[in-house]
């Protein structure tokens, strides 16, 4: 099976009570801002590209709220889902890829559960508990 990496940002409106969703046309399914991790990229960085190329908005990374994985043997492949609390720190907000993205939307946490079952810990109880687990790049390492 092949490994494939995929991470997604949980970004709140100010009083917490909505999550920012993004609808994507591959599935018909709402998610929250994510996907695949590129070869040579961090899980950092891939966070802040995908939230840009599917929202318009620059976003700062915080830790890690949830890790999920999957193997999804009919695609031969076991997937590692990392999500990130993220910080809308600039852009606007828009549709850039319309090939990709129907539609993007501040949903109630309650609602964002439904859409988004996958998580053990409920996303409005992770939105409840603010608890992050530290996120570190160590850079490049040479040998």
């Amino acid at each position: 099976m092949r490994r494939v990496d995929v991470v997604y940002t949980l970004l709140l409106n100010e009083d917490e009570t909505k999550i920012l969703m993004v609808k994507n046309y591959s599935r018909d399914a709402w998610t929250l801002p994510g996907g695949s991790v590129e070869q040579g990229e961090t899980l950092e960085t891939a966070a802040i590209r995908e939230a840009k190329e599917e929202t318009g908005l620059d976003v700062e990374i915080g830790g890690v709220v949830a890790v999920n994985e999957g193997l999804f043997t009919e695609l031969g492949q076991h997937v590692v889902f990392v999500t990130f609390r993220g910080r809308i720190t600039g852009g606007r907000m828009e549709i850039v890829r319309p090939d990709e993205i129907a539609a993007i939307e501040w949903i109630d946490v309650e609602r964002a559960d439904e859409l988004m079952p996958y998580y053990k810990e409920k996303l409005r109880d992770i939105v409840r508990r603010g608890a992050e687990v530290a996120y570190y790049d160590e850079g490049v390492r040479a040998k």
